[in-house]
């Protein structure tokens, strides 16, 4: 994961504008294929789609349904088909931390660019995910001008909020729950998270630091609204039981209103161009009805 987190997105558009992207100018940039969704729709955002040869159709997103038609299918974001990435031959192939375990594969087989995001201020990271592909095409303008166009929207989003609600946001995963630290909530619409009872304490695995959570815990946050990211049901496991979250959350006292957000947009996709405001528009949507 280190080594894949090392590829700075300030090397990314400079590396994009050397030699070897020159010699890509004749045909009007690089040909990819992304195991990254928000890099996906970044790319179609920015009239880029045809230079998307191949892409994971495993678990897409609806939002990304007909991108399908003329690209090589290379599996899933997980799980990358080596094969089929080689019969598409991309220039370049844009992944993220999912795909780590087949890095090596991937690298015998064309570029690779790294579109994970940096960390830190998450609309500055989003901005310069944007800005790092737009320049593998000579599009930082156009860029500019999308990037702008989804922060105006996102503050007038965040205005119009009334009332200063407190929102929980969790994951579910096989039955069980732990809270989700969601920039888009937290950062972007600057949501503010009820406080958390003392008893619970973070669980670490490996790298990995969760703070579970039980429908009662849920009920004692006494949030005016939960949102629910449903891990299970984005990877094709069997989904969350909705009617039965909503019996515990009721006989532990709570009557907030409960959201199953789009779970292949929130947990397959992301700090896109389309996929950031789908999400902020979701959030909105669930926090006035």
């Amino acid at each position: 994961m280190a080594v894949l987190k090392s590829i700075a997105f300030t090397v990314f558009a400079l590396v994009a504008l050397s030699a070897g992207a020159t010699a890509q100018a004749s045909s009007g940039g690089p040909t990819v294929a992304s195991f990254d969704h928000g890099a996906l729709d970044t790319l179609i955002e920015l009239g880029l789609a045809e230079k998307v040869i191949a892409v994971p159709l495993t678990g897409l997103p609806d939002y990304l349904s007909g991108i399908e038609q003329g690209r090589t299918d290379v599996g899933n974001l997980k799980t990358p088909d080596l094969k089929a990435v080689r019969g598409a031959d991309p220039d370049i192939i844009l992944i993220t931390g999912r795909q780590s375990a087949n890095l090596e594969g991937l690298q015998a087989i064309a570029e690779i660019r790294n579109v994970s995001l940096e960390g830190g201020d998450y609309q500055t990271s989003v901005t310069e995910k944007v800005m790092g592909l737009a320049a593998l095409y000579d599009r930082e303008s156009a860029a500019r001008d999308r990037l702008s166009e989804l922060w105006n929207h996102i503050k007038r989003q965040r205005e119009a909020i009334l009332n200063d609600p407190e929102v929980v946001v969790v994951t579910h995963n096989n039955g069980h729950f732990s809270l989700r630290r969601e920039p888009v909530v937290f950062e972007l619409l600057g949501l503010q998270e009820p406080a958390l009872p003392e008893e619970v304490k973070p669980v670490t695995r490996g790298t990995r630091v969760f703070v579970p959570v039980t429908p009662e815990v849920m009920a004692k946050m006494a949030p005016d609204a939960l949102l629910i990211v449903d891990r299970s049901a984005a990877i094709g496991d069997e989904p969350m039981d909705l009617s039965r979250l909503k019996q515990a959350l009721k006989a532990a006292g709570s009557n907030a209103p409960v959201t199953v957000l789009d779970a292949k947009l929130w947990y397959l996709s992301g700090a896109g161009l389309q996929s950031t405001k789908l999400q902020v528009d979701e959030v909105i949507a669930a926090i006035t009805r």
